[in-house]
């Protein structure tokens, strides 16, 4: 089984305003549409799709993620267009630079680009006063709390401690003790190291708290692997700039999903 593609349906009022939006304004191509007046229609620009459908199949407000080269430039350009941009381009801890813009239907397209090494280093920074990385793992409740936060379901009962892949772990913790944010290494503790869980709270993200946690991972790689030994993590596109501000670098894989 191959997956092709993806192709996001977004709610439209109207069809024909949505395609001159895309067209006019976003640098878009019109691909097709159907109806007269059109009810249903598609937008085209290199490898990104979009279809609108009218007063159907979904609700306004709707968020997208599309990845380009050069979001600072795009910026310029569909910015003397009149785009209706939400958020100028910045460079966020995860190393993408973003901006957020808004088209009639109120749905927001983020689109980014992988940010520059400089970029990358000005982010950095250092974690605000109140934080602080403790070298401990996060016990049930706090990763449930985490899980919370984030929009998960909770998971059921564990204890990370017993876990005999669990190597070193790392927690941030605010002024109260909460933990904001965690961030796991499981392996052979010989060749072999993954890491697991880099979660940080929503409300303390953008605040260099992922990356202390996984400076910390990486920094007890460096001095406790083995020579040529590997670290492996999963990720989406979107964060995989991030994590090569630490090595990581893609890789050709396989893939199960266990049902």
């Amino acid at each position: 089984m191959i997956f092709k593609t993806v192709i996001p349906i977004l709610f439209s009022e109207n069809v024909r305003r949505s395609l001159d939006y895309y067209v006019d304004v976003l640098e878009f191509a019109r691909k097709w549409d159907w109806g007269s007046p059109p009810s249903f229609g598609g937008v085209v620009k290199d490898s990104v799709e979009i279809f609108f459908s009218e007063n159907a199949q979904g609700n306004k407000g709707t968020w997208i993620s599309i990845m380009i080269d050069d979001v600072d430039t795009y910026f310029q350009k569909i910015s003397a267009r009149g785009a209706k941009i939400l958020v100028p381009p910045e460079t966020k801890e995860w190393g993408v630079r973003e901006m957020l813009v808004c088209d009639p239907d109120d749905h927001v397209i983020r689109f980014g680009s992988e940010a520059s090494i400089q970029d990358r280093e000005i982010k950095s920074g250092t974690l605000p006063d109140e934080i602080r990385i403790v070298q401990r793992s996060p016990n049930h409740s706090e990763l449930n709390k985490l899980e919370i936060a984030m929009g998960w379901e909770p998971s059921d009962e564990r204890n990370p401690q017993q876990n005999s892949t669990h190597i070193f772990s790392v927690v941030a913790e605010n002024p109260n003790g909460e933990v904001v944010g965690c961030a796991s290494l499981l392996g052979d503790n010989k060749n072999f190291f993954y890491v697991h869980n880099v979660w940080v709270d929503p409300r303390w993200q953008n605040k260099h708290i992922g990356s202390a946690l996984m400076k910390a991972l990486s920094d007890w790689l460096d001095q406790n692997a083995l020579p040529n030994s590997s670290a492996w993590l999963h990720t989406n596109e979107n964060l995989a700039p991030f994590y090569k501000q630490f090595g990581f670098s893609p890789v050709f894989g396989m893939y199960r999903q266990i049902k």
